[in-house]
């Protein structure tokens, strides 16, 4: 596959540099996975978080739990979020069908950019709806255009901010975050605010490219390993369930709230 120099960067925060390519050679990415390793220093402060220099040029100074917190792509990447070739590359019908949605079934799509995911979903809540939740007001707008012609007036567009997705408490049996959550700013807030929201038996479904992989042309550091995700997870309270593998390039791991 032809992949472009912003390859699916989320809408997360400033927009990233489009000349920035997420592809890399297979050396390179084991390259990077070992000189990570070394430079990572214990965290800073209990909350995770570390400021330093960006190890990876493709990152900001910013780190959690010692990974460093991935560039993001703004609203000007929204047609390789449409691209024609996604579904046969990422497995998208696979992964909707892993959901195991209800029709009932109140979900989220945190970092629903254009809504590739949010409209798709609708059709499998018919008596429930998705809340699709961006922070750039671009998307929203294009998220709301869109209902329409996407016969989808159970999607509600919600504009979040960089900590918090604006969700009411008890709110939701799902929240779906695909290739998004390695670039948040504020991945704690985030992930404290998203639990908050979840009902009482509400999972966590995190879709991300596996770091474990290295014939997945993706740099590393737009990559995730299970490792990292259950202890990112863990760290806001949120126990692991199960992680399906049946995508081409993606885990799908699914959390819910500690008992």
């Amino acid at each position: 596959m032809t992949i472009p120099s912003y390859l699916l960067l989320g809408s997360w925060a400033l927009s990233f540099l489009l000349n920035q390519a997420c592809t890399q050679p297979l050396a390179e990415s084991t390259a990077a996975a070992a000189g990570e390793q070394r430079r990572q220093a214990p965290v800073a402060d209990s909350t995770g978080y570390e400021i330093r220099p960006p190890a990876d040029p493709n990152g900001i100074s910013r780190y959690y739990l010692g990974r460093q917190i991935a560039h993001v792509m703004g609203h000007e990447g929204a047609d390789w979020l449409e691209r024609s070739g996604r579904q046969e590359e990422e497995g998208t019908d696979v992964l909707l069908k892993a959901l195991r949605l209800k029709p009932t079934d109140v979900v989220a799509d945190i970092g629903a950019g254009t809504g590739y995911f949010s409209f798709r979903m609708s059709q499998l809540v018919p008596q429930g709806k998705v809340l699709a939740v961006d922070i750039q007001p671009e998307m929203i707008t294009y998220l709301q255009d869109n209902k329409d012609r996407n016969n989808a007036p159970n999607v509600e567009p919600v504009l979040g901010t960089v900590q918090n997705p604006n969700l009411p408490a008890n709110s939701i049996d799902l929240a779906l975050i695909v290739d998004a959550y390695h670039e948040f700013d504020h991945p704690r807030e985030m992930m404290r605010a998203i639990k908050t929201a979840l009902k009482p038996n509400g999972r966590v479904a995190l879709a991300e490219y596996r770091a474990e992989d290295p014939k997945v042309p993706i740099k590393r550091i737009h990559k995730m390993s299970i490792e990292q995700a259950r202890k990112e997870m863990k760290a806001v309270g949120l126990e692991f369930i199960e992680s399906i593998e049946t995508l081409p390039q993606q885990h799908l791991m699914f959390f819910r709230r500690a008992k």
